[in-house]
């Protein structure tokens, strides 16, 4: 037996088939709510070779009013377009998907983007899956569906071992001949392929960082970039400093960033350090209001000059007039102060 999209062996077929029988009402397919809730597609494939076109226009025929596609493995839970859709995700709005193996590999990861939706009073909903999360019968469905992947998926493993086991029980060992024999050119190649796929990832993440890195480096400590780039970002999005020089690196040797960004930063005195933060915070975004820059603060851990882990807009305004006086400040950023 194979469901939409999932293939079952025969111990969950009896459940399936309950299931399948309890998820459709005579008169409303898959429990589709009224047509005004905003429809947000996302689409998957795991390689190049494949195109998510299908997925795609599957998901526009559904009424979808924004699609995002994306290009990674399903068990990689680290996917930059999937965590800005679930970011983007507001009250009402229903996340789409063509197959539940699309948006999850795993019942914990399926679950787990469930209850971020549902947090935010979002629904779920699989086009070719009777699931949808408006009803109590679509979040059955789901669970038990997930639960028939994943262990599908986890006897296709075992037999995989097996397999691998008895045909090195004969002698024969897999894998690329080249990389076993270690040849340059196979190894280059590899390399190669690696790092392509590294930069990519690193440009769906730029606009998070390569600014910050350009304006702020050399003048400021890697500490303190780190702390201003991470702080409007999700906690699944934020950057460690050695993930985050290895970024840089990568970008100076290919010419996106000047190596001047990587030299030593010059020493700070401790009295300028808050200055220049806010000021930097200013920097990135003129428009920014001083309870914004308060919460910016509070976020990155920064105690007042008093020491204290509330922050409060006069003592933000104080640190902006000192950044001014000792030329921190951009100059459009100092007009506004005016």
């Amino acid at each position: 037996m194979e469901t939409k999209g999932i293939p079952v062996g025969r111990a969950t077929e009896p459940a399936l088939a309950f299931v399948f029988k309890r998820s459709f009402n005579s008169d409303i397919l898959n429990c589709k709510r009224p047509d005004f809730m905003p429809l947000i597609g996302y689409a998957r494939v795991s390689t190049e070779d494949q195109t998510p076109l299908p997925q795609s226009q599957a998901l526009k025929s559904a009424g979808c009013a924004e699609i995002h596609e994306e290009q990674a493995s399903g068990g990689n839970r680290a996917r930059p377009v999937l965590a800005r859709v679930l970011e983007r995700v507001d009250q009402g709005d229903t996340l789409v998907v063509v197959r539940i193996d699309r948006l999850a590999r795993s019942l914990s990861h399926l679950l787990e983007v469930i209850e971020r939706l549902e947090a935010k009073g979002a629904f779920f909903r699989s086009l070719h899956d009777p699931i949808d999360t408006a009803s109590p019968q679509g979040k059955f469905t789901l669970q038990v569906l997930g639960a028939a992947a994943e262990f599908e998926r986890a006897l296709i493993r075992e037999r995989t071992k097996a397999g691998l086991a008895s045909a090195r029980a004969k002698g024969r060992v897999g894998g690329n001949p080249g990389l076993s024999a270690k040849d340059p050119a196979t190894l280059r190649k590899v390399r190669l392929a690696r790092q392509d796929g590294y930069m990519e990832r690193l440009n769906e993440t730029a606009q998070d960082w390569v600014p910050h890195v350009r304006r702020l480096r050399p003048d400021m400590a890697w500490e303190d970039v780190l702390r201003i780039i991470n702080g409007p970002l999700p906690h699944d999005r934020r950057w460690t400093q050695n993930r985050l020089l290895r970024a840089v690196k990568a970008y100076v040797r290919d010419g996106f960033l000047p190596a001047e960004v990587l030299t030593r930063a010059g020493r700070r005195e401790t009295d300028d350090r808050l200055p220049a933060i806010v000021a930097a915070i200013k920097g990135a975004d003129p428009d920014i209001t001083l309870q914004a820059i308060c919460t910016r603060l509070k976020a990155m851990r920064e105690r007042t000059p008093r020491g204290r882990t509330s922050w409060q807009p006069s003592s933000v305004k104080m640190l902006l007039e000192r950044a001014e006086r000792l030329g921190l400040m951009p100059y459009e950023s100092s007009q506004d102060q005016v």
